[in-house]
């Protein structure tokens, strides 16, 4: 196979993929079936050799061992989905080999991990990517064209509610790792909201400072947060609140932002914008009523959905490979949801605001404390892998 930068294979890019759980499994079907036109699948490894007896491909090869599969020579790039804590050895292993890197998120399951990980990409063509793949979803690159280009104006006020990441006990039996301090090193923040985290920081910023507060297994028999709610703070004055879970059905997704030029609501694949006539302090200052408000204008926001997101950042991964096209979500960006969510998380656990940029260091000490006093137990898997399309249904 080709090395990045020698100019061969520029028509398909050849991967292996770290891990046949449930993301590994679906995009090793989704590459198998053609559905990613420039990337074909050489390579596949996983600890349990069940896992890759359904996949078969001419010339694909099969590895126990991820350290066998980076050495082989056999791809120009690794699909990285393994449980989170190895997502630092197998990506720092594969970087360091020269190798292309698409990893799943979270990048790491603490800051210091990911400094670590991306520490280890060595730069000059080398393509290193974070599965992401809200972010090719059409309302949210619609509301970041807003924001970016001021339409809103000063933001004044962000509320998120991400609740429908509704989970049963199955779900988290499906694998002894999950939902445990050890194996996953946190719930809701590192496993489903990462995405809404992301979306946070890639269209608002990070905040300077977060208090939250973390229920650990309020709904459900794991050790980590299935509940979270979040008050974060900006310097500039923009406060925000954050609330995720994964109790409650039916749940709700709905994003809210109060500006200056007016009130955006994100629901339903949809945006409704109220936008004002005159910016609302502007307003404030100069109107003669005591009762009055700005004149509001019904703005319709076309956006045009699309479903395929995780295929959508496979394909932008081989071009950035085999192209140089830009990265829709590059690695060293994903360390900013990680530490969102370990912010969070400290806060919970101190019962007090913390300040960010966040310590990692002390972060991971904590982490290690937790996983050293655990006395969780957790009950023997019962549930299997779903198929891809009950899989579907999850986001």
């Amino acid at each position: 196979m080709g090395r990045w930068g020698d100019g061969t294979n520029n028509t398909s890019l050849g991967v292996g993929i770290i891990g046949l759980g449930v993301m590994g499994r679906l995009h090793a079907e989704n590459i198998l079936a053609g559905k990613i036109e420039n990337m074909t699948l050489k390579a596949l490894c996983d600890a349990d050799p069940a896992r890759m007896d359904c996949f078969d491909a001419p010339g694909m090869k099969k590895y126990a061992d991820y350290r066998r599969l980076i050495a082989s020579g056999d791809v120009d790039a690794v699909i990285i989905a393994t449980p989170h804590y190895d997502h630092t050895s197998t990506g720092v292993a594969a970087l360091e080999a020269g190798l292309h890197v698409l990893v799943e998120k979270p990048i790491s399951v603490h800051k210091a991990d990911c400094e670590r990980l991306i520490a280890a990409c060595r730069g000059g063509g080398q393509v290193f990517a974070a599965m992401f793949q809200q972010r090719t979803k059409a309302v949210y690159r619609k509301l970041k064209d807003l924001i970016d280009r001021g339409e809103l104006g000063k933001i004044n006020r962000i509320n998120w509610i991400i609740t429908d990441w509704f989970r049963t006990e199955a779900y988290y039996a499906m694998s002894r790792w999950r939902a445990t301090w050890a194996g996953e090193g946190g719930g809701v923040l590192l496993n489903q909201s990462p995405h809404q985290l992301d979306l946070w920081q890639w269209m608002f910023g990070m905040p300077d400072r977060v208090r939250a507060f973390c229920h650990l297994g309020k709904y459900h028999d794991i050790e980590v947060e299935d509940e979270v709610t979040a008050y974060l703070e900006y310097d500039n004055g923009a406060t925000g609140v954050f609330i995720t879970g994964t109790g409650e059905a039916p749940g709700t997704n709905r994003l809210e932002i109060a500006a200056e030029q007016g009130r955006v609501i994100v629901e339903t694949d949809g945006i409704s914008f109220k936008r004002n006539r005159v910016r609302c302090s502007e307003f404030a200052k100069t109107a003669k009523e005591a009762f009055g408000s700005p004149e509001v204008w019904n703005v319709e926001i076309p956006v045009t959905e699309q479903r395929g997101e995780h295929n959508a950042v496979l394909r932008n991964f081989a071009d950035a490979v085999l192209n140089g096209a830009e990265l829709i979500a590059p690695a060293e960006e994903g360390i900013r949801s990680v530490e969102l969510g370990n912010a969070m998380l400290y806060s919970s656990e101190l019962g007090r605001p913390v300040e960010l940029p966040l310590d990692g260091a002390a972060f991971e000490e904590m982490l290690k404390k937790k996983i050293a006093s655990s006395r969780f137990v957790k009950k023997p898997a019962g549930g299997s892998l779903p198929a891809a399309e009950d899989f579907a249904r999850s986001f």
